[in-house]
């Protein structure tokens, strides 16, 4: 047996000790530096809120809206002129309002309607029912079972239900001051319509209508394509109970204070909300 110095065999042994001290040593930074990155995300994630609550105040890039609270402002339901004419287009409206030195603040199309521009479904005008509750079945998204009512009282106050709601709790209610019907639903009872599917690729410019948790009214159009599923859960985000489709690419939204000033169309019935015009300008 070859026989090793004793000086190489102490080189050998330091050599060996070095290297596990050196291993250990990249083991214990490697730990430390993951530790430290690991708790700083820990902490950022402590940080980020489970539910994004958007403030239907804030403009959102895909979505123009408007907030009112009935009790203040008010909202009527426009079909036909003293005339008999119907109004058709917000541009139509605006002037016509003009005439009664009335200033238009909001206006947007207010449900589907037939060739004739006769509402589709219920329409209650100054709690006169001058269109009859659809309860039929058919084609197109008003038939999106379950479909719907939005409606003001006589004590300016609020509410969306389903068709079949409406039957059995307000359908004999004469203290209704407008009403009308659409479809489909978006948020029935705080969910989302069942039919609509996530990531479906059915785009359309939608708007909609939803009763927030202080009972004031949000109108909502898409300034892009929007599948069903995203527009209705916009509507959830903000605490909707209930919100209401009214129609697609038809649809149009006037709202001067936003400079979004869409002020054509071809409707039955159409939302307003105007104020008396400032005499001082009048005058002028």
């Amino acid at each position: 047996m070859q026989c090793i110095p004793k000086f190489l065999v102490m080189i050998r042994n330091k050599l060996f000790l070095l290297i596990i001290i050196s291993i250990l040593l990249f083991i214990g930074i490697y730990f430390y530096f993951y530790k430290s990155k690991n708790n700083t995300i820990i902490e950022v994630t402590k940080n980020i809120p489970e539910k994004i609550n958007i403030s239907p105040n804030i403009e959102n890039n895909l979505l123009i809206t408007y907030v009112l609270n009935p009790k203040k402002q008010t909202l009527k339901f426009y079909w036909k002129d003293e005339k008999q004419k119907h109004f058709k287009s917000i541009n139509n409206l605006k002037n016509w309002l003009e005439t009664k030195n009335q200033d238009l603040e909001f206006a947007a199309n207010a449900g589907m309607y037939k060739a004739d521009y006769s509402p589709n479904g219920l329409f209650i005008e100054n709690q006169i029912r001058k269109a009859l509750l659809d309860t039929t079945s058919g084609q197109g998204n008003f038939y999106l079972k379950p479909n719907g009512v939005f409606y003001l009282t006589t004590e300016n106050n609020a509410f969306i239900c389903t068709t079949n709601t409406f039957i059995e709790k307000e359908n004999n209610n004469g203290n209704i001051k407008y009403a009308t019907q659409s479809g489909p639903m978006l948020i029935i009872d705080g969910q989302i319509h069942s039919e609509f599917k996530e990531k479906s690729k059915n785009l359309n410019i939608r708007n909609g209508v939803g009763i927030l948790p202080n009972n004031e009214i949000i109108f909502a159009m898409s300034k892009e394509k929007i599948n069903f599923y995203d527009f209705a859960n916009y509507f959830k985000s903000l605490g909707c109970k209930n919100a209401l489709y009214l129609d697609g690419s038809v649809s149009r939204t006037y709202l001067p204070e936003k400079n979004w000033l869409q002020t054509d169309g071809d409707f039955g019935v159409i939302f307003g909300v105007s104020s008396q015009k400032d005499k001082s300008k009048i005058l002028k």
